[in-house]
């Protein structure tokens, strides 16, 4: 299935976002995630399917700055 993540086109097997996130190894908590303009609450993500041609993008937390 092609889907759009961050800006790229990926194919990815089916699942939830949260399926998506193990099979590129991170951590739910690092991360928030917007699925076609929406971002979701954590505990979406194990019920929140993805569908062809979702766009998805991860909102990695960063620490420091001055």
């Amino acid at each position: 299935m092609q889907v759009k993540i961050n800006g790229k086109s990926e194919d990815v097997p089916g699942g939830t976002v949260l399926d998506l996130l193990k099979s590129k190894k991170i951590e739910p908590q690092m991360v928030a995630v917007e699925v076609n303009d929406k971002v979701l609450d954590r505990d979406h993500l194990a019920t929140t399917a993805l569908n062809e041609g979702d766009q998805v993008e991860f909102l990695f937390y960063m620490g420091g700055g001055r």
